[in-house]
């Protein structure tokens, strides 16, 4: 079996050109027409035809009727397969009980969002700005959950113990060499190494314990919000809420990208 083909990437703004060219009822309109035109050799229909095209190709694509109704919902419906798919491939790298904590916490969202839905103070653009920031609260604990995941396996399979007998080697043969000596040199800066060494590993583990502690945050946030959501006086309410986790997640991955030059100096 051939592997399989990574999907392309979605464009940032809807293709309204490719998707008023390449759609089924077009392209049937158009393949049929030029069709007839051969069979009876009428060239007439195939200039119609093509006139035809060329008149849905220059105004379909900026009506704003056809945007809302039909390509918009589309590129919606692409964005959220998308999505679907690269969450998919990321919680395929975690452990049964962090996926399943990744799926209840999808499914609260999706709770949140039928709820938000059912009170009247949710309505229209406002609905979508609260919705969205929470669909992207749940790709940032599945990002988290990764990260968390590699690190943690990293560390399990560090030798921590070894790593701090050859600090005391290394320590021992500092002191008690001679002041100058080539052999008490190259004792000190194998030390200065594995305190160096040591020091980052801590701050990995530091960054783990954040991290685990900001998942702990969203997950329990978002039990609250389904709790309050209904009774909630004002959108502003859920707004703070979910403002204020996009900022610890903010934080986090500022975090992380830190983590990782760590994690090179570690290895190096």
């Amino acid at each position: 079996m051939s592997p399989a083909q990574p999907q392309e990437k979605l464009p940032g703004s809807p293709p309204y050109f490719k998707f008023a060219l390449a759609n089924p009822y077009n392209l049937s309109l158009l393949v049929g027409g030029l069709t007839a035109a051969a069979v009876l050799t009428n060239p007439i229909l195939a200039i119609v035809a093509a006139g035809a095209e060329a008149l849905w190709l220059l105004h379909a694509p900026d009506s704003r009727l056809l945007r809302k109704l039909v390509w918009d919902p589309k590129f919606a419906g692409m964005r959220e397969e998308e999505r679907n798919r690269e969450r998919a491939n990321k919680i395929a790298l975690l452990d049964r009980e962090e996926t399943n904590r990744v799926q209840r916490l999808i499914k609260k969202n999706y709770e949140i969002s039928q709820l938000a839905g059912s009170n009247p103070t949710f309505t229209g653009e406002l609905l979508r700005t609260e919705l969205g920031k929470a669909s992207v609260l749940v790709d940032s604990f599945i990002d988290m959950a990764v990260t968390c995941h590699r690190y943690e396996d990293y560390l399990e399979h560090l030798d921590l113990k070894h790593l701090e007998r050859d600090r005391a080697m290394w320590e021992t043969r500092a002191k008690q060499g001679t002041p100058g000596d080539a052999q008490t040199e190259i004792a000190r800066k194998n030390l200065a190494v594995i305190i160096k060494r040591l020091e980052k590993l801590r701050e990995i583990k530091n960054y783990v314990d954040v991290a685990r502690g900001e998942l702990d945050l969203i997950e329990n946030t978002f039990q609250l919000i389904a709790d309050q959501i209904v009774t909630m006086q004002s959108p502003h309410e859920l707004s703070g809420q979910l403002d204020e986790l996009l900022s610890g997640v903010e934080s986090v991955r500022e975090t992380a990208i830190d983590t990782e030059a760590l994690m090179a100096a570690v290895e190096r």
